[in-house]
């Protein structure tokens, strides 16, 4: 039964990072006719509806937190989510595509680094060996074999906006693994989507010329079905599935699986018309097996030591 939870964990997360994956070639076409901030606004707007539809229809009970633990929830999802959106789009604006992919590609070496601070523990050989082996497929996959792109990077604004956003991430990561412990997590995921709104909606009334009610309604049918695909599925369906594998695998090994972002962006951008080559094939292929030949024993030490701790 516990092999059955932890493998169908495993499948979510896979789903999870599909549907991140495919709204990054969904999304830039949908940015030919929105603003970026018009487009992350709506993309939390339609989460918060179709959540919110959700607890209406379930009829779930009313959360009973304390004052403090609502105000860390709000906190962690402002930062979390809001952070991440914020960052990464904005910083995308005045950096190129592979610097962001490289440096959100830092997301879990990011956040086991936070959980063996928070647990004062050393990461095992078993987390170094599947972090050094899928972050050699990410590399592969995002700089085509040219490694020597690496060495021409250098650090913009923008990257540092989305390095942030990065940073922001691991950390809405890391502790939702504890938040879930005590918050249901569809309650939880709404406050994030109203915290992320909340977020956004203001950088578009401080940002001029971006009118998100007018773009929305002036884009064709396509790119409304574009917007509502990101916040569906890239966003309620995303998130909900992203928590629920942080609470059964923890916050460590759930993040090494935001590998397969930029891979299935690469295969969907595929699937409408990009070439793949056999060496970002090979890379897909290296980072499934830094992912999941290591499962077995790293998933067996996890519930030991999130009880110790």
């Amino acid at each position: 039964m516990k092999l059955n939870a932890t493998m169908k964990a495993i499948a979510l997360l896979i789903i999870c990072t599909f549907f991140w994956g495919s709204c990054f070639p969904i999304g830039k076409h949908a940015l030919d006719e929105v603003h970026v901030l018009t487009l992350v606004f709506w993309r939390f707007v339609i989460a918060a509806a179709c959540l919110a539809f959700y607890l209406k229809v379930a009829d779930v009970p009313k959360l009973s937190l304390n004052s403090r633990q609502w105000l860390w929830v709000i906190v962690v999802s402002a930062v979390g989510i809001g952070g991440l959106n914020l960052g990464l789009f904005t910083g995308l604006a005045s950096t190129n595509a592979t610097n962001g992919s490289l440096i959100m590609a830092l997301s879990p070496l990011m956040t086991s680094l936070i959980a063996c601070i928070a647990l004062r523990t050393l990461p095992s050989l078993v987390q170094c060996f599947s972090l050094l082996v899928s972050l050699t497929g990410v590399l592969v996959v995002i700089t085509n074999g040219h490694f020597e792109t690496l060495l021409s990077m250098h650090i913009n604004r923008g990257d540092q906006l989305i390095f942030f956003g990065m940073l922001a991430w691991s950390l809405y990561t890391y502790f939702s693994q504890g938040i879930s412990r005590w918050m249901p997590v569809v309650p939880y995921t709404f406050v994030g989507m109203l915290s992320g709104t909340a977020v956004i909606g203001l950088m578009c009334w401080l940002t001029p010329g971006v009118h998100p009610f007018a773009e929305l309604w002036n884009s064709t049918r396509l790119g409304m079905l574009e917007v509502v695909y990101i916040g569906v599925f890239g966003t309620v369906a995303g998130y909900l599935l992203w928590l629920n594998g942080v609470r059964r695998l923890g916050s460590a090994n759930a993040a090494l699986f935001f590998n397969f972002v930029p891979i299935f962006s690469m295969l969907t951008s595929y699937m409408l018309g990009q070439e793949v080559t056999a060496l970002q094939l090979s890379g897909i292929a290296v980072v499934i097996a830094g992912l999941l030949l290591p499962r077995i024993p790293l998933v067996k030490r996890e519930p030991k030591m999130c009880s110790e701790s």
